[in-house]
């Protein structure tokens, strides 16, 4: 309405030159710092249940009742409390408006749940911790293209953390031997350098989509669960049992780790990287994962779509922070390279890696529906002031092509595509780059080599635009690599 407002004083007569400049001033203030999603107070016809959250317990056991809880307020809701129900993982979150009784329902008993809540109509809003299935996206076509971007909310990131004993001195282990470990084909702690004991496997229950994803990402269509595993419908309780058994091994979602020790994980010949914040945002790490809302395509209660907004936005992403789960929020982090061309490890020597990379769909070149989102998250974020005198390069990666040429041209076509895009939110970014397939992320022949096609962006000062020029061009002389180091320091 503010925006309609504005409009219509700019086009009366009655509104003088200053008015007019003041008016601009202050959407153009209200565009660069306001929140996308801006939350309306409640109508007067607004009154008991809201709507209702059903699935991921990754979603619904604490993010999902803080979101809500935050929504409540934001909406002008008084005395707002979170009241767990009779039944497990099932959550009321209520407050009043006025003299009216409000509340918000959360199911939490697994992403599979969330998807038969909206056939039953059980639930406005499915909680996923995968991405939906080809089956359930046919049982729901009477609510549209479920992998459309009106349905398909991304709405954090997590990583599924492979958890041990905190005494327990193992450090890393690859993706294959720990398929190995939860099919029972290792089950002696002795096989992986440790002492002569026996292995004892947790696992997440068949509803959960925690184990879905562990089932997809680990062990495949080849492996099965060892059917001895301890199974748990709470990520917590699993974590707490693994974090006192030193002959442990489990698998949770990462804001779950708690007092357990997490591994680090490599998937082919790539490195073994940590679910730390850097690898999870970019997805680089191998047992990553998007966190998601489901909703129809069309035809949502007009506060489902404001809670989702309200989710992905600014403030629901400083939730997801909060919680323990990656926010979407761009972030800029000194990476420390010790592979990579010889052109990659100078720009990390003074610029710095966002958190964010930009996917694509399968097998196109167009943008995924969490890019969509994050084009707006970094445009944004560039025009905070803080960032005004930075600039973007874009860095594109390819999988492995029938040739290295083929592989170098298809990652540029991915950075240009991203800087087109990026100019149609009046965000101007150097000439991109591309280094083919030579950092991959994920094995090149396996069912996640899609992530090994990918944009990063990095951002540097503008006092060092004449050395990142040569560098893009590939001049590395021992003078250019020695002059970037006063710049890195002053930043």
């Amino acid at each position: 309405m503010r925006h309609i407002a504005a409009f219509v004083l700019f086009k009366s007569q009655r509104v003088n030159f200053l008015s007019k400049y003041l008016l601009a001033c202050i959407l153009l203030l209200s565009f660069t710092f306001a929140n996308a999603a801006q939350v309306t107070p409640f109508d007067s016809a607004d009154e008991g249940r809201l709507f209702t959250l059903q699935g991921s317990n990754t979603i619904g056991a604490r993010l999902a009742p803080a979101w809500a809880k935050s929504f409540l307020e934001a909406k002008g809701a008084k005395g707002i409390m979170v009241e767990a129900l009779p039944q497990l993982n099932e959550y009321r979150i209520k407050g009043r408006n006025g003299a009216r009784a409000v509340f918000i329902d959360v199911n939490a008993h697994g992403s599979s749940t969330g998807f038969q809540g909206l056939k039953t109509n059980m639930a406005d809003i499915a909680l996923s911790s995968r991405s939906i299935k080809d089956k359930e996206v046919s049982a729901l076509n009477n609510l549209g293209d479920m992998r459309s971007a009106q349905s398909e909310h991304v709405v954090a990131i997590d990583g599924l953390a492979v958890i041990i004993h905190p005494n327990n001195e193992l450090a890393k282990l690859p993706v294959n031997v720990i398929g190995q470990i939860f099919s029972g084909q290792i089950t002696n702690w002795e096989i992986l350098g440790g002492p002569n004991r026996t292995i004892n496997v947790y696992a997440r229950d068949d509803q959960s989509g925690t184990y879905d994803t562990f089932k997809n990402l680990v062990l495949g269509k080849q492996l099965a669960l060892i059917p001895t595993a301890k199974r748990f419908e709470s990520n917590d309780e699993l974590s707490d049992r693994v974090a006192s058994d030193i002959d442990g091994i489990g698998f949770v979602g990462l804001a779950s780790v708690r007092q357990a020790k997490a591994l680090a994980v490599s998937e082919g010949n790539t490195t073994a990287l940590k679910p730390e914040i850097m690898y999870v945002a970019t997805e680089d790490y191998p047992l990553s994962r998007r966190l998601y809302m489901y909703t129809g395509q069309s035809g949502n209660k007009p506060l489902v779509t404001e809670f989702i907004h309200f989710a992905q936005d600014l403030d629901g992403q400083k939730i997801v922070e909060e919680i323990g789960f990656i926010s979407q929020n761009p972030k800029s982090l000194t990476v420390e390279l010790a592979t990579g061309p010889a052109q990659y490890q100078a720009l990390s020597k003074y610029a710095r890696r966002l958190s964010l990379n930009f996917r694509f769909q399968s097998g196109r070149a167009d943008l995924d529906n969490k890019a969509l989102q994050d084009v707006q998250r970094l445009a944004r974020f560039m025009k905070m002031y803080a960032n005004k005198n930075m600039n973007i390069q874009l860095v594109g990666f390819s999988n492995v092509e029938s040739t290295e040429k083929r592989a170098q041209v298809l990652s540029r076509l991915r950075a240009t595509a991203v800087k087109s895009a990026l100019y149609r939110y009046d965000i101007r970014t150097d000439s991109v780059m591309g280094f083919g397939d030579t950092l991959r992320v994920a094995d090149a022949t396996g069912s996640s080599s899609v992530k090994n096609e990918r944009v990063e962006v990095w951002i540097y000062p503008s006092t060092a635009a004449a050395a990142v020029e040569k560098v893009r061009k590939g001049d590395l002389t021992a003078k250019i690599l020695r002059s970037i180091a006063p710049v890195i320091a002053t930043q």
